[in-house]
Formats: C-alpha cells, sequence, structure tokens
C-alpha cells in the first residue's frame, strides 16, 4: 500500500498516519526525518543535503525526492509507504511520480483529509487549552496557523485537482469523529488492495 496524505495544518494527518502505519504495517516517510538520517548515514543524498540544512536553507525538490527513492529501497517499504508532508507542490508531485514509474511502485491512493478552515482554529485553541501552558506546541497558535494554511493553500492545495486527474484521488470527511474518519481511510485503503 503506497500512499500520500493530504490535508492542511491541524487535519490530522499525523493522527491517521500512525493509525494506518500501525494497521498495515508500513512505514510514514517524514521527508525531515528522512533528510536528517541520510546526513547522518552520509549517503550521497545526504552529503548534498547537509550544507544546505546547516546553512538553514530549503532542500531543491530532486534531492528530496532522491531521499525518498534511497528510502523506499529499504526493507520495510516493501509492502508499501505513507507519505505525510510530501509532496507539497506540484513540481515535486511530478518528480515523485516520474521516480516511482521508474521503480514500476505507482502509487495507490492519495487521501485527502477535508476540513472546514474555521474548524482548524477551533482545534487549535481546544489543543492548547488541553495541553496546559508547559505542553503547547510552538506551532499551536492561531497565528502560526493563519500562515501555514495560507502557504499550504498557495503551494499545496494545487495537488488535489493535480491527483483528481490521475483519478487517485479519495476525499475523506476530517470534520467527523478520529475514529470515523478512521473507518473512512480503512474503507479507502480496502477497496484499493
Amino acid at each position: 500500500m503506497k500512499l500520500i496524505l493530504l490535508g492542511p495544518p491541524g487535519a490530522g494527518k499525523g493522527t491517521q498516519a500512525q493509525r494506518i502505519a500501525a494497521h498495515w504495517k508500513i512505514p510514514q516517510l517524514s521527508t525531515g526525518d528522512m533528510l536528517r538520517a541520510a546526513v547522518a548515514k552520509g549517503t550521497k543524498v545526504g552529503k548534498q543535503a547537509k550544507p544546505l540544512m546547516d546553512a538553514g536553507k530549503l532542500v531543491p525538490d530532486e534531492v528530496v525526492v532522491g531521499v525518498i527513492a534511497e528510502r523506499i529501497e529499504a526493507p520495510d517499504c516493501k509492502p508499501g509507504f505513507i507519505l505525510d508532508g510530501f509532496p507539497r507542490t506540484v513540481a515535486q508531485a511530478e518528480a515523485l511520480d516520474a521516480m516511482l514509474k521508474k521503480r514500476k511502485t505507482p502509487l495507490d491512493v492519495v487521501i485527502e483529509i477535508r476540513v472546514d478552515e474555521a474548524e482548524l482554529f477551533k482545534r487549535i485553541e481546544t489543543r492548547a487549552k488541553d495541553a496546559g501552558a508547559g505542553g503547547v506546541r510552538a506551532d499551536d497558535n492561531p497565528e502560526t496557523l493563519k500562515k501555514r494554511i495560507l502557504v499550504y493553500k498557495e503551494q499545496t492545495a494545487p495537488l488535489i485537482p493535480y491527483y483528481e486527474k490521475t483519478k487517485k484521488l479519495k476525499v475523506v470527511d476530517g470534520m467527523k469523529s478520529i475514529d470515523e474518519v478512521w473507518a473512512a481511510i480503512q474503507a479507502i485503503l480496502n477497496a484499493v488492495k
């Protein structure tokens, strides 16, 4: 099962990715974690990424796709993987598709967790209250969320029509409970396998 989870910040992608990973026994691939691991291992791509990361610069798409290409060769990715947070742009999606096609391992499905923007702000406020003063994530505030949603709309939302054209996009109502979203995702994945 090879899939991508899409949705704005706060939609619940991380929560659902963990459930998918545990249930389907496939790894959740984080590009940030993969880049750090490639640098630590001193791989070819890691050596390309290290000076950029050390300088606080964005790593170019071809390097990120290279890290993913290296990572999906690992034995734990043989049954599949979840990409959460990548691709972020249509250019990255095109590069990813080309790399997967070359490896003859196309994506099975892209799941968009669709949520109401106003609800996202309520969720962030609730998360901040529930966490208390000491446990609040730095990005759990309305100002940061506004910025992240703007970036999502500008860069990542164009992936929705891109994947609609490929007939791989499935939409889940992210306004439902965590368990209801999980059930909807399970139904999609069971139909795809």
